[in-house]
Order: structure tokens, then sequence, then C-alpha cells
């Protein structure tokens, strides 16, 4: 299993519009990924409502993780996501 963890960049963190991108993106990864918050609550990343439920603020680091052919690679380009400014998009 792939791990990476990264720090959400957006202004307001994963509410709305930068949760729907996030999880939008994580369905198309080729693989199921898993996103963990800071106290532990994993979900399912494809899940705009899973996303939105872990409540992830501002500067929070998250845990996201992957299994399988291009999970790595996955796993980067979700990192890089999170890590821009969402809400400037």
């Amino acid at each position: 299993m792939s791990e990476r963890t990264a720090t959400v960049a957006s202004a307001i963190g994963l509410h709305a519009r930068p949760a729907s991108l996030f999880s939008q993106a994580a369905a198309r990864a080729g693989v199921v990924v898993t996103i963990t918050s800071e106290d532990g609550k994993s979900v399912n990343a494809a899940s705009i409502l899973g996303v939105l439920s872990l409540g992830v603020e501002h500067g929070s680091t998250v845990t996201l993780s992957a299994e399988g052919e291009g999970a790595d690679a996955a796993l980067d380009s979700l990192v890089e996501l999170l890590s821009t400014d969402l809400d400037a998009r």
C-alpha cells in the first residue's frame, strides 16, 4: 500500500468547491484512494459527502493511501492538488 501526506492549502479547507474538485480527481485516479484526517477518520476520497464529513480545515494534514498499479502516480497527483489553493481555481 502506498501512502502520502499532504497539507491542505485551500483557504477554506476541503469544503464545497475544493472538496468537489478533489473527489472528482480521486474518482478519475484509476485506483481506490482513501483519505484520512488528523483525527483518524478515513473515507473513500472519491466520495464528496465522505470528504465533506471529515471537516478538514486549511493547514490540516491528511494522509492519502491507495493500492495497486498506478497508486504512486495517483497519490502524487492528488497531493499536488491538495497543496494548491483550490478556491483560486
